[in-house]
């Protein structure tokens, strides 16, 4: 398993996605616009990866080094396309340089967060593409998605082939007209001037065009015909896209909000959406060029007189319903300080969010101004009490353009922020505590085209608004439980009676909070261990788990909620245990009753890693198992929290930790981790130096003359001592004192190590 985990870790995160399939690749491509191009990326792939771009989101200090360290890295860059000659790419370098400048020089910030978001959704797009590798399911989701996009492209090609095909069909229909209206024109001059038709040729002519009127009038019933089969062809398309395959990437939307796969590019949407738009917008000419030629010419039971109202009026509705349609909250509202916690934002802090219209028409390009408007259907009447309210500051209007989203007409906000309003006084006597609150942010503007208005309106998912970083573990859970049961966006009151959970939906909740920080979600096993504190060692996965019993009421003999124990973990592995939970040295979530199963038959000193149950803040143990005359014992060191972690890694804890064994020789019970992974070999590339030191000491006191220390852990007495074999005796009162200052369980001490 070690080998693996350090061939995956070699391989640098852009190389592996270039390895990808196409649909993937899209996906990798919508990351990247103009503000930070993908050559960049490209350019700096190794280096981009290797820097703390997330806290750089929150530390201006060093979002300005990176800045300017990324500067440096373009001019070297430029360097080695100078050498070897290539212009084209040291123009390209020069003018990514200058617009990283432009965009980014006075808020570094910004783009260390845009970095971030990007590094992070890669990751995510990787590990979906892991997932249909391994599941045959998701294989055969990928082909019904297949299958669904080749029938949509047909039906979309079809509107757009009916609509070139009545343009030449209208067309064909005016030179009738035309030519009947010359001869009808010239035939009445002829009868004026009597010497110049005999009476035969006048009934002959008029015979002509007889026969002209009726194939006007066929050709006046086909084009009614043609268009409104158009038109229903065109409103079955139209309603799927609206009702299926919009609503379900915005379905999409929310589980990618709260950690699931990433949510599918809108570029496909668009180009139906487009299409569909442009064709309509065709039919609205054709019916245009229509009425021209019935006011050039009409007559009795015309048909284009009888049906161009119907007509006008129902291209028109459609036309309007997409375009509507159409405005979408592209990226949900997130604050760039917390990247993997959109839709809870804080007040003071600056969030961004993106619209976009889905219509790419050029005409309406930097012709839509867009405002944003706070809880704009929230009033005193459909409010409850207590409800607080907030005003947005930053500039909150942002005119649409395709120049700065990889040409999709979008609209980006990325400095808007929220104040309390304080003249509202807020009681604690109302039913919702402020995380559970609900909130809307609302994008309104206007389309005016060729006397044409269009009210266009859009809103985030519903937000909640904290005051302080230490609700963000709570508001994320009421964001969490929001978006997994629920897609009514403007059902603000969710949470005066939230309903109850599923297990099999909250696992995989549960799952992508791991999975969207780390490269790793939970298996099986760990699901299992934590459905049973849900829901008990008798419960079932049909019933019910409350709000109350995920968020708010302390699990079993605990004095904390389950959701506050996960997030403590989550903030324990970002932190201190990255990268031995990617490799699956983490065993993390197991019973008691389980690990002594697992450790049972296995061989002395075979140890695992658990997390553990009683602290709030996150902790971490190891049990190992220990066999004398075949007899197992086992064996639990005192947690270590993130006190004990900041000071010394948990590999090297493994790697230093002691026990007093007989003759108090301080000796390393840890020889195996789960199943039989030699120890050093398992955590040796993670070890912060060698073992042994080679250097040699300088005994004359000069140089590096001092004795090497280190932090290691000492446990008082050796657990086996608990089963008093003859060989194995308590330490004495002197030499317990040898050891007073060192010997609590799992706590951190310095040791002197000596040369020979």
């Amino acid at each position: 398993m070690g080998t693996v985990g350090a061939f995956t870790h070699e391989m640098s995160q852009w190389y592996k996605l270039q390895q990808l399939d196409s649909k993937f690749l899209e996906q990798v491509h919508q990351l990247y616009d103009d503000s930070f191009p993908m050559e960049i990326r490209q350019y700096l792939a190794s280096w981009l990866e290797s820097q703390d771009w997330e806290h750089a989101a929150s530390d201006i200090s060093l979002a300005t080094l990176l800045f300017q360290n990324l500067l440096s890295q373009l001019d070297d860059q430029y360097s080695r396309f100078t050498q070897e000659n290539n212009f084209l790419l040291q123009h390209n370098i020069r003018k990514s340089k200058r617009n990283l400048q432009n965009i980014f020089e006075e808020d570094p910030m910004y783009m260390a967060m845009m970095i971030s978001r990007c590094l992070c959704e890669e990751r995510k797009i990787l590990s979906a593409a892991e997932q249909v590798d391994k599941m045959q399911v998701g294989n055969v989701q990928n082909a019904e998605m297949l299958v669904r996009q080749k029938e949509l492209d047909v039906k979309v090609k079809s509107v757009k082939d009916s609509v070139i095909e009545i343009e030449q069909f209208i067309k064909n229909l005016e030179d009738v007209q035309d030519e009947y209206d010359f001869k009808f024109k010239t035939l009445q001059v002829r009868e004026h001037e009597a010497n110049n038709m005999t009476q035969d040729e006048s009934i002959k002519e008029k015979m002509q065009l007889h026969t002209m009127y009726l194939q006007l009038d066929v050709m006046r019933q086909d084009v009614v015909r043609k268009i409104t089969s158009l038109l229903n062809v065109t409103e079955h398309t139209q309603n799927a896209l609206i009702m299926e395959d919009l609503v379900e990437w915005k379905r999409r939307q929310q589980i990618a909000c709260i950690g699931g796969p990433p949510n599918a590019c809108l570029d496909q949407l668009q180009s139906w959406f487009t299409t569909i738009a442009e064709s309509l917008q065709q039919v609205r000419q054709q019916l245009k060029k229509l009425d021209e030629l019935e006011q050039k010419f009409t007559y009795e039971a015309d048909p284009l007189t009888q049906h161009k109202k119907t007509l006008h009026d129902r291209t028109l509705g459609l036309f309007k319903q997409i375009i509507q349609c159409s405005f979408v909250v592209e990226r949900q509202p997130c604050m760039p300080t917390h990247p993997q916690r959109p839709l809870v934002l804080k007040t003071g802090v600056q969030f961004t969010v993106k619209l976009r219209l889905l219509v790419k028409l050029q005409e309406l390009n930097y012709k839509l101004k867009v405002q944003v408007v706070f809880d704009k259907d929230v009033n005193e009447k459909n409010t409850v009490k207590g409800f607080r309210k907030f005003n947005i500051l930053g500039t909150n209007t942002k005119v649409m353009n395709m120049e700065e989203s990889n040409g999709s007409l979008s609209a980006e906000f990325r400095h808007l922020q929220l104040k309390e309003q304080k003249n509202v006084s807020r009681t604690n006597e109302g039913p919702l505590i402020v995380t559970e609150e609900l909130h809307s942010l609302c994008f309104e503007t206007t389309l005016e085209q060729g006397g044409l208005t269009i009210d266009l309106e859009t809103a985030s998912l519903p937000i909640v608004v904290i005051s302080n970083v230490s609700q963000l573990p709570s508001g994320w859970a009421s964001i969490l439980w929001y978006n997994m049961l629920t897609n009514e966006p403007k059902n603000l009151s969710f949470f005066l009676n939230p309903p109850c959970a599923r297990w099999p939906q909250l696992s995989d909740v549960l799952s992508w909070q791991f999975s969207s920080m780390t490269k790793r979600g939970l298996n099986t096993d760990q699901l299992n261990m934590l459905g049973e504190k849900l829901l008990g060692t008798n419960g079932s996965v049909d019933d019910g788990i409350s709000w109350v019993r995920f968020c708010k009421e302390n699990i079993n003999d605990k004095s904390f909620p389950f959701w506050l124990w996960i997030e403590g973990i989550l903030e324990l592995i970002k932190k201190y245990l990255l990268c031995l939970w990617n490799d699956g040295s983490i065993m993390g979530f197991i019973s008691k009753e389980q690990e002594k199963a697992l450790l049972n038959s296995k061989e002395s000193g075979t140890f695992l890693l658990r997390f553990s149950e009683s602290s709030r803040e996150g902790a971490i143990t190891f049990t190992w198992v220990e066999k004398l005359l075949d007899i197992p014992d086992f064996h639990s060191v005192e947690p270590y929290t993130r006190k004990e972690l900041s000071a010394v890694s948990l590999p090297d804890i493994i790697r230093t930790y002691k026990v007093m064994a007989a003759e108090n020789i301080p000796e390393n019970p840890l020889k195996f981790l789960y199943p039989d992974i030699p120890k050093d070999h398992a955590f040796g590339k993670y070890y912060s130096r060698p073992q042994e030191s080679s250097e040699p000491m300088d005994v004359d006191g000069g140089g590096k003359g001092y004795i090497k220390t280190e932090l290691i852990s000492v446990s008082q007495v050796h657990p086996s001592k608990l089963q008093t074999p003859d060989h194995l005796l308590p330490m004495s009162p002197e030499e317990f004192d040898m050891f007073s200052k060192v010997v609590s369980p799992a706590e951190i001490m310095m040791c002197s190590t000596c040369g020979p």
